[in-house]
């Protein structure tokens, strides 16, 4: 039964499981990775997109995009937009299910932290310093950055010079981690609507035990952000011919 469909609804559960799992792990009381810190939270997450790549295109999605901006770009390079409603549904699905399972995981260490920033954390982004001009502006070159990269990765010119499509889940996993590393900072990086607006809808209807507000103010920021900064990318890759 394995299906494009399932392939983005799976991939990205496992990413949001293990990206939003790696941050409960650091943010939430008496877990054992408390506090261990940033390099922690950007190596789960760089772990947390190679899993789910791979998990995407075993059960039947050769794109294994896992991201709306990403589908997105290559459909803006493409010029084909057919895939962008069926994986966005997917991809949202995916990330609501991977999110819910993470409070299931940690069920008692809600309960033992008094933080909601914290816990908000565990589920979507939120800004460092808060400016919307600023905080879009972040979204949309970090986004950039993963669509143009990724289609740099997978283009033509590269696999003819080695094995990069082998190793492509690997070489995305790095490239997430080297932006987390040097781009999150400002907002955490969400550069994917669905891992960000999936989880914060199941932060907002999940019985988490003393949660606060899902901060919906801020939420249009990391949807719109990756959007279009996929879509600049895919537009960039599109002009240079990159394919």
């Amino acid at each position: 039964m394995t299906s494009p469909f399932v392939g983005e609804f799976l991939g990205t559960m496992i990413l949001v499981l293990l990206g939003d799992g790696v941050v409960a792990g650091v943010v939430l009381k008496r877990s054992k990775a408390e506090a261990s810190g940033w390099m922690v939270i950007t190596t789960g997450w760089a772990l947390g997109v190679m899993a789910g790549v791979f998990v995407s295109i075993a059960c039947g999605s050769s794109d294994a995009h896992l991201n709306p901006a990403v589908t997105l770009g290559f459909a803006v390079r493409d010029g084909s937009f057919a895939k962008f409603a069926p994986y966005l549904a997917a991809q949202f699905l995916g990330a609501l299910a991977g999110a819910t399972l993470v409070w299931l995981h940690y069920y008692p260490h809600w309960k033992e932290t008094p933080d909601v920033a914290g816990k908000l954390a565990c589920f979507c982004t939120a800004p460092a310093i808060r400016s919307v001009a600023a905080n879009l502006l972040s979204e949309i070159v970090g986004t950039f950055v993963l669509v143009f990269v990724v289609g740099a990765i997978f283009s033509k010119r590269v696999a003819a010079t080695g094995p990069a499509a082998g190793l492509g889940a690997y070489l995305v996993a790095s490239l997430v981690w080297g932006i987390g590393l040097s781009l999150g900072g400002t907002t955490g990086y969400a550069i994917n609507p669905a891992r960000d607006l999936g989880p914060r809808i199941a932060h907002a209807v999940l019985p988490i035990a003393g949660k606060g507000s899902s901060d919906w103010s801020y939420a249009p920021i990391p949807v719109i952000g990756p959007l279009l900064g996929g879509a600049l990318a895919g537009l960039l890759l599109r002009v240079l011919a990159v394919s």
